[in-house]
């Protein structure tokens, strides 16, 4: 703060001091400047991206049925199943290292439909429910064991019910609520809190060119659809990468940057780290597991016999009979049906597994924050346990690529490679997102000022909490025990 003194009047004016940004490379300028140029193109990108969306989830409905050997080469209905899980799934999550949620602002065709429903509506105030940190969290956990139920990598019908529903679902939040915002976008989206949580992982960054004091502030004011305040902004996983608020001729508004990967959560504490998102790798992590492990363990096998055998000693046979189509796979013929008793053993497979490691997670996460405190972290417990979660993000990305987008690695068969190369592929991938998780956990230990000779005592819980997701995902690595 430098203070300037009017030497014909006794009053101090206070002027805060503004650090200069860092110069930029000319690439990165570049870059830029070519989005602002064709912003206004964004609009054809996605109605293109729209159509395209509804022609891979509805045209499989109208087609025959594909035979054993289709592969996509020869099939639209293989084809866009495998565009959906075997390239667009898992290359999103990675894409947000390289570029952040950029999929949200430029390509997704959701966020598009509800933001041009929005200008129709009556646009309404957001209800609280809607704008409650666990609601997407909540919006996740459904679609994931939905999609497990119904087998929606396995069969058109299910992933034209479960993405139709949720396009559905994000053309009536955006004709209803928000004034000319993305709500959707900002609080409701299950693929919008995972980009957005791992954005934080990323090596782009939309910085305010004069940063306002106060922190990160939500306004439904301004110019940003995912109502972010954008002079006050610090954190990325809301910024969908619009480019509205760039204007690289004027002195406000915001601007590209090029950083290091991981550098946000490395410095979370000064990005607005939030609970919610912690629960979210807990969760989301042994969400996934679950989806997993329910196809291949022998034990759910097992648990799913004893469960169908107690309902039948006590006569109660309905267990035995097929559910609704909206929320089992039922279909005869392709020789899968499920039912209740799958689809309850299925649900209760995946919420126990998604308790259970959430819980292991959380005692690690708890014990790190307080030994972090024992040998000199600052702050208090629930402070260091928040900024302590975020080292999981690694892992917790690569745990729902692999579990939910394993059609990707299916498809290096076709480059030659057998289980035992596909394996080791994944091991490797997963053994540098363990590495990199204790790495962001020195650092945000760091921050907290803990010492580098005691930086390793609260490290321990958070190197045994990986190693307990490591253990977990070992049949997704190698398929065996």
């Amino acid at each position: 703060m430098n203070t300037i003194v009017d030497n014909n009047s006794p009053v101090k004016i206070f002027v805060k001091d503004v650090s200069p940004l860092p110069t930029r490379h000319a690439s990165v300028i570049w870059i830029e400047n070519q989005f602002v140029k064709h912003r206004d193109k964004l609009l054809w990108v996605h109605i293109f991206m729209f159509f395209a969306f509804l022609g891979m989830l509805f045209a499989p409905l109208f087609l025959p049925e594909s035979a054993e050997n289709a592969t996509p080469l020869n099939d639209f209905t293989v084809l866009a199943n495998y565009l959906i899980w075997g390239l667009w799934f898992p290359l999103v999550f990675l894409s947000v290292i390289f570029s952040g949620r950029s999929w949200c602002g430029i390509l997704c065709p959701m966020g598009a439909a509800s933001e041009w429903a929005n200008k129709i509506g009556p646009q309404w105030a957001i209800p609280a429910w809607v704008r409650w940190e666990g609601t997407p969290i909540v919006s996740f956990l459904v679609i994931t064991i939905l999609g497990q139920t119904l087998g929606v990598r396995d069969h058109p019908e299910a992933i034209a019910l479960v993405f139709g529903a949720t396009l559905l679902a994000a053309l009536l939040l955006g004709f209803f609520v928000g004034r000319n915002k993305r709500a959707w976008c900002r609080h409701m989206c299950p693929i919008g809190l995972l980009l957005g949580v791992f954005s934080r992982l990323g090596a782009i960054q939309f910085t305010p060119k004069f940063k306002k004091s106060g922190g990160d502030s939500y306004t439904e004011q301004g110019i940003c659809p995912t109502m972010i305040d954008i002079n006050r902004k610090e954190e990325s996983r809301h910024c969908i990468e619009c480019f509205r608020c760039v204007h690289p001729t004027a002195k406000g508004g915001l601007r590209l940057d090029i950083r290091k990967p991981g550098t946000e959560i490395e410095n979370i504490r000064q990005h607005n780290p939030n609970l919610a998102e912690v629960w979210f790798f807990f969760l989301g992590t042994g969400a996934a597991l679950g989806g997993f492990l329910w196809l291949v363990l022998p034990q759910y096998q097992v648990w799913r016999q004893t469960i169908g055998t107690w309902f039948i000693n006590q006569e109660q046979y309905w267990i035995g009979e097929p559910g609704p189509w909206w929320l089992m796979s039922v279909h005869p013929d392709r020789r899968e049906v499920f039912m209740w008793l799958d689809f309850f053993t299925i649900v209760g497979f995946m919420l126990t597994c998604t308790l259970l490691l959430g819980a292991a997670l959380f005692v690690a996460t708890h014990a790190s924050a307080w030994l972090s405190g024992y040998v000199g972290g600052d702050k208090t417990q629930k402070a260091r346990f928040t900024e302590l979660g975020y080292q999981y993000a690694p892992i917790a990305m690569v745990s729902l690529i692999i579990g939910l987008g394993g059609e990707l690695f299916e498809s290096l068969r076709y480059l030659g490679f057998g289980d035992q190369g596909i394996g080791l592929i994944k091991a490797s991938i997963f053994a540098i997102s363990l590495l990199w998780s204790l790495h962001l956990g020195a650092h945000i230990l760091r921050r907290q000022g803990v010492k580098p000779s005691r930086r390793w005592v609260p490290l321990v819980p958070g190197l045994a909490g990986n190693i307990i997701v490591a253990l977990a995902w070992w049949p997704a690595l190698f398929g065996m025990f």
